[in-house]
């Protein structure tokens, strides 16, 4: 019995320890540190890798400056690639920029800003006109408390009194927003009459090259009044406040 028990320990321990030899029991941490030739250590690229990696960057480079730098920056095309994709000479080199004659309207002062408000009773009716010379643009947004009968007209300057040009006719509206430019030299606004039985109040706000502005109205002889305010006036310590604001939000 003990030379069988002897035979058995004798026969399995070698087994055991022989575990760390047989496929699927390698452990790396059993492995040791690091040595030469490990497989566990990254290779270094070779140096036919290194060259040919930097051959491919310096011959995107060099295609990027010819087809797209050069075209943009120094007005050299050689390829003709900068006209193909409509690059815009930046650097101010020989070519001449094209410029279109549509769209711009350059003025040699700013714009006036006004705002205005009409009390309409039962019944009642104004006119407010602004004087823009021919060419002119201006912006407008005007709102009523309640409905009205709107007119947009003007009167060319040497025109016979009484008579005007109609652009917008509206019988009863609440509102009206956009643009209008002069066709010719005059006085150019609205016409409001309350149809209503209560007072309606309404609120002009117009942005343009007017100089003047003359309201109309039954017993009151008109008088241009001048237009002086400016965008600069009118957004004075609106930067100030905007950076108190933000100032306040910053963390």
């Amino acid at each position: 019995m003990s030379g069988g028990g002897s035979e058995r320990a004798e026969s399995g321990r070698p087994a055991e320890e022989g575990r760390g030899d047989e496929p699927g029991h390698d452990r790396p941490e059993d492995r040791g540190p690091f040595q030469e030739g490990d497989p566990r250590l990254a290779q270094p690229p070779s140096a036919r890798k290194i060259l040919l990696a930097t051959g491919i960057a310096l011959a995107v480079a060099v295609l990027l400056l010819v087809t797209v730098v050069l075209p943009a920056e120094y007005d050299l095309d050689p390829l003709g690639t900068g006209e193909a994709l409509g690059l815009v000479v930046l650097g101010g080199g020989r070519g001449e920029i094209p410029v279109r004659e549509d769209g711009l309207r350059p003025r040699e002062a700013t714009y006036r800003v006004d705002r205005r408000t009409f009390e309409l009773p039962p019944e009642g009716e104004i006119e407010w006109k602004y004087r823009l010379e021919a060419g002119k643009t201006m912006l407008y947004s005007w709102e009523a408390s309640n409905w009205v009968r709107s007119e947009m007209h003007s009167e060319r300057d040497g025109a016979p009194e009484g008579t005007a040009q109609f652009f917008e006719v509206a019988e009863e509206t609440l509102h009206r927003h956009g643009s209008y430019t002069a066709p010719f030299p005059g006085i150019h606004g609205w016409y409001w009459r309350n149809e209503s039985p209560d007072t309606v109040t309404v609120t002009l706000r117009a942005a343009g090259f007017f100089t003047s502005g003359t309201v109309f109205q039954e017993g009151t002889p008109p008088f241009p009044e001048e237009i002086t305010r400016t965008p600069e006036e009118l957004w004075e310590g609106w930067e100030e406040r905007r950076w108190e604001t933000s100032a306040a939000d910053v963390p």
